[in-house]
């Protein structure tokens, strides 16, 4: 089952250069097709996932794959992983129906989107190391390509910045993987979250230390963020969504099944530094958002601020041991999984204004709603969510990260509630300016979304409020996946 899931999207990729021809309509809804059957394959994966039972289940598995280096071909799901692969299958249809505006090279532009569609769930169903090391570099080809050929403004700047701060990330996280591999004789993840990796041949807290480089740089945490504004800005409105909604997320996915899951003694160590790198993403984030005029690089600084709380939520690892709870662990992951739909949602609305007005800049928009009142709604929602307005994901999330933090850093935390504030701040601001105070003349003949373009802005409000009126349908399989994490440390 996670086999077809993980490379069914590169089977439609073939598909579309091998044997489709140039027909433009026909690409996009075989393209479409690809998606609707992967959104379905997530939720029945998601669906037969049983948080009660716990553990890994419904693994592929073939022990011989590479028997020279004990490598495996092992995909399986947990409680942790369940809800990502649910949520690239949401954020894959919703890229592909924002795709539809594409102009040229209809063919390479979707079967790279694709690609980037196995090479994601890949990271999240692989259980072997080096299996999980090819599908994390496998994601940097299409997107290269989609953001220096489909992009605009710097577009081969941002593409080159985007692969070299990766590249970077990589080579630290090549050099930790092998050290474990070298020291304890196997890349199974399933067997290392068990084992005692305190002695290795490198100090386990530098091994430690080469993880968390690579998966700060992905997720991405102040210092080594500034990537993320470049390639947001110029990549097309269907690669924002997914490198918003689910790329990012590998590095907080990475810090859990890594970082915290195989090295737990040395992460309650370094949970204070942890939390003080998260507030000053949280703040710094927040105040460089409030300088931009650019409607999306707006809302690719405010990840930089919403992923600190992810940080944050993870340091929770720092309070006493015997009585660690799985509040702030969870909530780090609801985080991840409702910033993917509210980002990929705003992202797509940009999108959508974008098209139509052929303008980001705010101070040239406004009244848009009485134009577009479809568009507005999914516009409002979205930014309602973002700053965690209660009965959205975003509420949810937060409120877990929050409880589930105070007590280890209480300072820290509450330093960090001051985000929320000026999330308020440059969401509400952004909405105002941008979709009411008076009608300009210059948009009077501006048109609504078309049945196709409403398709992803309904798939993510839907996903938004389900997750924001009932939380327990995600937490609670998050949940499972932390107590499975951690048994010694739960007691």
């Amino acid at each position: 089952m996670l086999t077809a899931v993980v490379f069914l999207p590169l089977a439609g990729a073939i598909t579309i250069i091998a044997l489709l021809g140039d027909n433009p309509r026909g690409v996009k809804w075989f393209a479409a097709g690809i998606g609707i059957a992967e959104f379905v394959l997530s939720i029945i994966v998601f669906a037969q996932y049983d948080h009660a039972a716990g553990g890994f289940q419904l693994a592929d598995r073939y022990v011989d794959w590479v028997p020279l280096m004990d490598i495996q071909y092992h995909l399986a799901i947990d409680g942790l992983s369940a809800p990502f692969i649910l949520l690239t299958g949401i954020l894959g249809l919703a890229a592909i129906y924002s795709s539809w505006s594409v102009a040229t090279r209809h063919k390479e532009y979707f079967a790279w989107l694709l690609v980037l569609q196995t090479a994601v769930m890949g990271v999240f169903a692989a259980q072997d190391f080096i299996l999980f090391f090819i599908f994390w570099e496998l994601e940097l080809i299409p997107m290269f390509f989609l953001i220096s050929i489909w992009g605009s403004g710097r577009k081969e700047y941002s593409a080159m910045k985007f692969l070299l701060f990766t590249f970077t990330g990589s080579a630290f996280m090549l050099v930790g993987l092998l050290t474990v591999f070298f020291s304890v004789n196997t890349f199974d993840m399933t067997q290392l979250v068990g084992m005692d990796l305190n002695d290795l041949l490198l100090p386990s807290q530098l091994v430690f230390a080469f993880f968390f480089i690579g998966f700060a740089i992905k997720l991405p945490i102040w210092p080594f963020h500034t990537w993320l504004p470049d390639a947001h800005t110029d990549a097309p409105t269907a690669v924002s969504v997914m490198l918003a909604g689910v790329l990012l997320k590998m590095g907080g996915y990475g810090l859990l099944r890594i970082n915290v899951s195989m090295f737990p003694d040395v992460a309650m160590d370094a949970a204070v530094p942890m939390a003080i790198l998260a507030v000053i993403s949280i703040l710094y984030g927040a105040m460089v958002t409030f300088r931009q005029s650019d409607l999306k690089r707006l809302v690719a600084n405010s990840s930089v601020s919403h992923m600190g709380f992810v940080l944050l939520g993870i340091s929770s690892i720092g309070a006493t041991a015997g009585n660690l709870s799985p509040v702030g662990l969870t909530g780090a992951a609801m985080q991840m999984f409702s910033h993917g739909v509210v980002t990929g949602l705003l992202f797509v609305m940009v999108g959508v204004i974008y098209d139509k007005a052929h303008t980001r800049h705010i101070p040239d928009l406004g009244g848009l709603a009485t134009r577009m009142p479809i568009a507005a709604v999914a516009f409002l929602v979205a930014g309602l969510a973002a700053l965690g307005l209660p009965g959205t994901s975003g509420f949810a999330a937060e409120i877990m990260i929050f409880l589930g933090t105070f007590p280890a850093h209480g300072v820290i935390t509450a330093l960090a509630t001051i985000g929320v504030l000026l999330a308020a701040g440059y969401v509400l601001w952004m909405v105002q300016r941008t979709l009411f105070g008076p009608q300009r003349e210059r948009w009077a003949q501006l048109t609504d979304v078309s049945a196709v373009e409403a398709v992803a802005p309904m798939l993510l409000m839907a996903a938004i409020l389900i997750v924001g009126i009932y939380p327990a349908i995600v937490s609670d399989v998050f949940r499972a996946g932390v107590n499975d994490f951690f048994p010694r440390l739960m007691g």
